[in-house]
């Protein structure tokens, strides 16, 4: 029977699965239009059903080619929430009520399957005996057989995948508990804790040619404590939850209706896409962060006996042999660098993850956000939301890192004896208008450029999700409020010591930023 010119094939209900459903849709042509005199035009071919699938009016994303011929393949593959909304209406005719009928039908189909797939796991058996033989009439027009050529790319993208910097990367923060990131964070700060105690420079001063002596501490540095103890591996815990979410729980809900290895696959090939932005910051990090700048700042000033940059406890054999040796401290400084610069690969690795998820989320999100039947909305904005708060949180973190960095940068250069003091003087100077503690000496310091990078790419991850997530789907996100707290605490991180009473400012901004990472949906309930 033919519907809108159309053949049109009733569904079955005699529990078949996808693979068999679509094998029999495909040879007989159900949905084709119909041919001369009336007669079905033939069977369906991936490139043909690709074709009519992709000229579809809602679909402004079309489907690829090599996702339909793994259709037609002898695989365990299924379809997509999103796709079988496209198949239903290329089986369903363009007619509403039999569209309805027909996704209904390939749900189950889908389910069926995927109940298959697990009893063959379970089993052992192999895939091949449990997937029937599809027809000839499924291959492409000119008479090859796309499955040996596409078995040989997936192979050859499973072994590129298995030495993957992305995948290793992405695993660490989706792969074992959550907290395993941030422990060993912290667990690697604490090491060089005890190594600094060992060498004696966990808390050492020195005296300055102007004559201020200041606290140079391993122990004293914000830009260490506080990053490496608290902000990092909170970071990374967010992120964890962030990804474990989205990766186990949010994406399956939107995607493919509990397919877990249909949806895994697809985050991986996302992940995968980005594997040169994982390469170009493991570069920077290790190479320019790490190795250059330990050289730079660390090495060759010990062995010279000088330098350019501000004394701190990396330098303090130049100017106080007795607590620490040439030898030992670039021993220490260098092992300080290799993690340090390991810890913020993992920071832009996090960064590049979240950038990754809300362009996953907001590409589900179109192609799923006017389906007929089943609505999709509130699972859409539920994760929206969850994703929104989580970069908020993140992005706190990562300018609360480039605050520190930044302070303890420019407390190096000040008068201040500790950087408690300095930053009470700086609170005390606006109101008795001293403008002592600021006049410090000129130095270089590469801190502040690094600071302004973390900032800067942590800022620019939570703009991209505003716009992608609140601006377009507008799911009521509170986004006033913020990118309020994003650009005071970012102001603050800019005014950083340059004018007399910098830091009150920069403490309200902290305060504010501490009690958002307590409750950052705050705004969502009002």
């Amino acid at each position: 029977m033919f519907r809108n010119g159309k053949l049109f094939v009733p569904p079955p209900r005699d529990g078949s699965d996808f693979k068999e459903l679509f094998k029999r849709l495909a040879a007989a042509g159900a949905g084709r239009p119909a041919g001369k005199h009336g007669f079905p035009a033939g069977p369906w071919t991936p490139e043909l059903l690709a074709e009519a699938i992709s000229q579809i009016d809602s679909n402004p994303v079309g489907v690829d080619l090599r996702t339909v011929q793994l259709w037609f393949q002898e695989n365990e593959k299924g379809v997509s929430a999103a796709n079988i909304r496209w198949l239903a209406r290329i089986f369903g005719c363009d007619d509403p009520v039999a569209t309805r009928e027909w996704q209904m039908a390939l749900s189950a189909a889908q389910s069926k399957l995927s109940a298959k797939r697990r009893e063959w796991k379970r089993a052992g058996s192999g895939i091949g005996l449990a997937v029937p033989e599809m027809p000839r009439t499924a291959s492409s027009n000119d008479g090859s057989e796309p499955s040996a050529e596409l078995t040989r790319h997936d192979e050859a993208n499973g072994s590129r995948q298995r030495l993957s910097l992305a995948r290793k990367s992405e695993a660490l923060f989706s792969q074992g508990s959550s907290l395993d990131l941030p422990v060993s964070v912290f667990a690697g700060f604490t090491a060089l804790g005890f190594l600094s105690y060992i060498f004696g420079i966990h808390d050492a001063t020195y005296s300055r040619p102007d004559g201020v002596v200041k606290q140079v501490g391993f122990l004293w540095t914000a830009n260490w404590t506080s990053v490496f103890m608290v902000f990092l591996p909170l970071f990374f815990a967010f992120v964890t939850e962030l990804v474990t979410f989205w990766k186990n729980e949010g994406r399956r809900k939107l995607v493919v209706q509990g397919d877990r290895e249909g949806s895994d696959d697809a985050w991986a090939r996302t992940v995968e896409s980005t594997s040169y932005s994982y390469w170009s910051v493991f570069s920077i990090c290790v190479l320019f962060a790490g190795l250059f700048q330990w050289m730079g700042v660390s090495l060759i000033p010990l062995m010279k006996g000088g330098g350019s940059y501000a004394t701190d406890w990396g330098s303090l054999a130049i100017v106080r042999p007795e607590v620490i040796s040439v030898p030992a401290a670039i021993v220490f400084t260098g092992l300080a660098y290799l993690y340090m610069s390991l810890c913020f690969y993992l920071f832009f690795v996090g960064l590049i993850l979240l950038y990754t998820l809300i362009h996953d989320l907001r590409t589900i999100g179109r192609s799923t956000s006017n389906l007929p039947v089943f609505d999709h909305q509130s699972e859409l904005k539920e994760a929206s939301l969850r994703v929104m708060q989580g970069v908020f949180r993140c992005t706190i973190l990562g300018v609360l890192i480039a605050i520190v960095m930044k302070v303890q940068s420019a407390y190096l250069t000040s008068r201040g004896e500790n950087i408690v003091a300095w930053l009470v003087g700086d609170m005390t100077s606006a109101f008795y208008e001293r403008n002592e503690v600021s006049a410090g000496i000129t130095y270089r310091r590469p801190t502040h450029y690094s600071s302004l990078l973390i900032a800067v790419s942590t800022c620019f991850v939570f703009l991209y999700g505003a716009i992608r997530l609140g601006v377009e789907h507008r799911f009521g996100i509170p986004l006033w409020s913020m990118s309020a707290v994003v650009a005071l605490l970012f102001a603050g991180y800019l005014l950083i010591d340059e004018f007399d009473g910098f830091s009150i400012l920069l403490s309200i901004g902290v305060l504010l930023a501490i009690f958002c990472l307590l409750n950052p949906g705050w705004r969502a309930s009002k």
